[in-house]
Protein backbone atom coordinates (compact mmCIF):
# COMPACT_ATOMS: atom_id res chain seq x y z
CA UNK A 1 0.00 0.00 0.00
CA UNK A 2 1.27 3.69 -0.62
CA UNK A 3 1.65 6.11 1.89
CA UNK A 4 -1.55 7.77 3.24
CA UNK A 5 -2.48 10.83 1.14
CA UNK A 6 -3.44 13.10 4.22
CA UNK A 7 -0.88 14.60 5.97
CA UNK A 8 0.11 17.77 8.52
CA UNK A 9 2.59 19.67 9.78
CA UNK A 10 5.15 17.85 11.73
CA UNK A 11 4.54 20.72 14.36
CA UNK A 12 0.75 20.54 14.68
CA UNK A 13 1.10 16.37 14.77
CA UNK A 14 3.65 17.00 17.63
CA UNK A 15 1.21 19.05 19.51
CA UNK A 16 -1.85 16.49 18.79
CA UNK A 17 0.85 13.73 20.26
CA UNK A 18 -0.06 15.69 23.67
CA UNK A 19 2.73 15.12 26.75
CA UNK A 20 2.50 11.50 27.91
CA UNK A 21 1.29 8.88 26.38
CA UNK A 22 -1.08 10.68 23.28
CA UNK A 23 -4.71 11.31 23.45
CA UNK A 24 -6.80 9.07 24.91
CA UNK A 25 -10.08 10.95 24.72
CA UNK A 26 -11.66 13.25 22.36
CA UNK A 27 -14.81 15.47 23.41
CA UNK A 28 -16.98 16.67 20.44
CA UNK A 29 -19.48 19.63 20.70
CA UNK A 30 -22.65 18.99 18.71
CA UNK A 31 -24.01 22.00 16.79
CA UNK A 32 -21.21 24.06 15.23
CA UNK A 33 -19.13 20.60 15.27
CA UNK A 34 -20.81 17.87 13.90
CA UNK A 35 -23.63 20.27 12.34
CA UNK A 36 -23.56 23.47 10.85
CA UNK A 37 -24.51 25.02 13.53
CA UNK A 38 -28.04 26.23 12.32
CA UNK A 39 -31.36 24.79 13.82
CA UNK A 40 -34.47 23.35 11.87
CA UNK A 41 -37.28 23.76 13.87
CA UNK A 42 -40.78 22.63 12.31
CA UNK A 43 -44.40 24.45 13.11
CA UNK A 44 -44.78 21.43 15.47
CA UNK A 45 -41.38 22.17 17.54
CA UNK A 46 -39.32 19.04 16.00
CA UNK A 47 -36.06 19.79 15.41
CA UNK A 48 -33.64 18.57 12.03
CA UNK A 49 -30.57 18.42 12.56
CA UNK A 50 -27.93 17.59 9.47
CA UNK A 51 -24.92 15.44 9.78
CA UNK A 52 -21.62 14.59 8.01
CA UNK A 53 -21.07 10.71 7.20
CA UNK A 54 -17.53 11.31 7.45
CA UNK A 55 -17.92 12.80 10.79
CA UNK A 56 -20.15 9.87 12.17
CA UNK A 57 -16.89 7.44 10.62
CA UNK A 58 -14.26 9.31 11.73
CA UNK A 59 -15.68 9.31 15.06
CA UNK A 60 -15.83 5.11 14.68
CA UNK A 61 -12.00 4.97 14.09
CA UNK A 62 -11.78 6.91 16.59
CA UNK A 63 -12.75 4.16 19.14
CA UNK A 64 -11.68 1.55 17.15
CA UNK A 65 -7.89 2.95 17.98
CA UNK A 66 -8.84 2.91 21.53
CA UNK A 67 -9.24 7.10 21.57
CA UNK A 68 -12.53 7.07 23.16
CA UNK A 69 -15.03 9.34 21.36
CA UNK A 70 -17.37 11.91 24.26
CA UNK A 71 -19.89 13.74 23.22
CA UNK A 72 -20.92 16.99 25.19
CA UNK A 73 -23.45 19.11 24.07
CA UNK A 74 -25.71 21.80 25.67
CA UNK A 75 -28.89 21.06 23.66
CA UNK A 76 -31.09 17.90 23.91
CA UNK A 77 -32.67 16.86 20.77
CA UNK A 78 -34.39 13.07 19.19
CA UNK A 79 -32.51 14.16 16.01
CA UNK A 80 -28.91 13.48 17.85
CA UNK A 81 -29.99 10.82 20.57
CA UNK A 82 -30.93 8.92 17.15
CA UNK A 83 -27.38 9.69 15.63
CA UNK A 84 -25.45 9.10 18.57
CA UNK A 85 -27.65 5.95 19.01
CA UNK A 86 -26.58 4.95 15.64
CA UNK A 87 -23.08 5.59 15.48
CA UNK A 88 -23.20 3.13 19.05
CA UNK A 89 -21.48 6.55 20.90
CA UNK A 90 -21.81 5.01 24.65
CA UNK A 91 -20.54 8.36 26.41
CA UNK A 92 -22.89 11.11 25.46
CA UNK A 93 -24.38 13.69 27.51
CA UNK A 94 -27.09 15.64 26.36
CA UNK A 95 -28.53 19.20 27.89
CA UNK A 96 -25.03 19.89 30.01
CA UNK A 97 -25.15 23.59 30.96
CA UNK A 98 -21.75 23.12 32.47
CA UNK A 99 -19.36 21.52 30.30
CA UNK A 100 -16.21 21.84 32.22
CA UNK A 101 -18.01 19.63 35.35
CA UNK A 102 -19.34 17.37 32.94
CA UNK A 103 -15.87 16.76 31.15
CA UNK A 104 -14.13 16.55 34.85
CA UNK A 105 -16.70 13.72 36.05
CA UNK A 106 -15.65 11.68 31.99
CA UNK A 107 -11.80 12.26 32.95
CA UNK A 108 -12.47 10.78 36.33
CA UNK A 109 -14.29 8.17 34.97
CA UNK A 110 -11.79 7.39 32.44
CA UNK A 111 -8.56 7.79 34.31
CA UNK A 112 -7.08 10.35 32.47
CA UNK A 113 -5.66 13.81 32.85
CA UNK A 114 -6.50 17.06 30.79
CA UNK A 115 -3.32 16.07 28.82
CA UNK A 116 -4.70 13.48 27.22
CA UNK A 117 -7.71 15.01 26.06
CA UNK A 118 -8.35 16.74 22.81
CA UNK A 119 -11.57 18.86 22.26
CA UNK A 120 -13.24 20.08 19.22
CA UNK A 121 -15.74 22.96 20.19
CA UNK A 122 -16.94 25.94 18.33
CA UNK A 123 -18.47 28.98 21.17
CA UNK A 124 -18.18 30.37 24.30
CA UNK A 125 -19.73 27.38 26.41
CA UNK A 126 -16.56 25.38 25.07
CA UNK A 127 -14.02 27.68 26.22
CA UNK A 128 -13.16 25.77 29.77
CA UNK A 129 -13.00 22.91 28.13
CA UNK A 130 -10.50 24.16 24.65
CA UNK A 131 -8.26 25.88 27.24
CA UNK A 132 -7.87 23.00 29.66
CA UNK A 133 -7.58 20.58 26.79
CA UNK A 134 -3.93 18.68 25.73
CA UNK A 135 -5.17 19.59 22.08
CA UNK A 136 -8.00 21.97 21.23
CA UNK A 137 -9.34 22.30 17.67
CA UNK A 138 -12.26 24.94 16.51
CA UNK A 139 -13.79 24.82 13.00
CA UNK A 140 -13.40 28.02 11.29
CA UNK A 141 -17.10 28.84 11.46
CA UNK A 142 -16.50 29.01 14.99
CA UNK A 143 -17.27 31.70 17.28
CA UNK A 144 -13.94 34.11 17.54
CA UNK A 145 -13.03 33.40 20.65
CA UNK A 146 -12.75 29.88 20.21
CA UNK A 147 -10.87 30.37 17.14
CA UNK A 148 -8.22 32.22 19.74
CA UNK A 149 -7.31 29.53 21.84
CA UNK A 150 -7.30 26.66 19.52
CA UNK A 151 -4.47 24.87 18.83
CA UNK A 152 -5.87 24.11 15.23
CA UNK A 153 -8.69 25.62 12.90
CA UNK A 154 -9.58 22.89 10.66
CA UNK A 155 -10.18 23.34 7.06
CA UNK A 156 -13.21 22.11 7.10
CA UNK A 157 -16.09 23.71 8.46
CA UNK A 158 -18.50 22.75 11.03
CA UNK A 159 -21.23 20.11 9.70
CA UNK A 160 -18.91 19.55 6.85
CA UNK A 161 -16.34 17.08 7.88
CA UNK A 162 -14.67 19.10 10.28
CA UNK A 163 -14.97 16.92 13.19
CA UNK A 164 -13.43 13.85 10.63
CA UNK A 165 -10.28 16.54 9.91
CA UNK A 166 -10.30 16.64 13.83
CA UNK A 167 -10.27 12.69 14.10
CA UNK A 168 -7.64 12.11 11.73
CA UNK A 169 -5.50 14.47 13.01
CA UNK A 170 -5.56 12.55 16.43
CA UNK A 171 -5.20 9.53 14.48
CA UNK A 172 -2.17 10.23 12.33
CA UNK A 173 -0.58 11.64 15.30
CA UNK A 174 -0.96 8.56 17.62
CA UNK A 175 0.19 6.26 14.97
CA UNK A 176 -3.21 4.69 14.37
CA UNK A 177 -4.58 6.31 10.91
CA UNK A 178 -2.17 4.36 8.48
CA UNK A 179 -3.09 1.02 10.00
CA UNK A 180 -6.54 1.35 10.08
CA UNK A 181 -6.79 2.52 5.86
CA UNK A 182 -4.44 -0.09 5.66
CA UNK A 183 -6.81 -2.75 6.87
CA UNK A 184 -9.79 -1.16 4.92
CA UNK A 185 -8.07 -1.68 1.99
CA UNK A 186 -7.38 -5.30 2.73
CA UNK A 187 -3.63 -4.74 3.19
CA UNK A 188 -1.01 -4.85 5.80
CA UNK A 189 1.51 -1.68 5.60
CA UNK A 190 4.56 -1.61 3.50
CA UNK A 191 7.55 -2.26 5.99
CA UNK A 192 9.84 0.16 3.77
Amino acid sequence: MAAPALNFAPELLLRAQGQGGGMRAAIFDVDGVLTDGRLYIGADGEGVKAFHVLDGHGLKLLAQAGITPVIITGRDSPAVRRRMADLGMTRVHFGVSDKLACAERVLAELGIAWDELAVIGDDWPDLPLLVRAGFACVPPNGHAEARAVAHHITSARGGEGAAREFCDLLLIAAGRYAPLLAAQHGQTLDAR
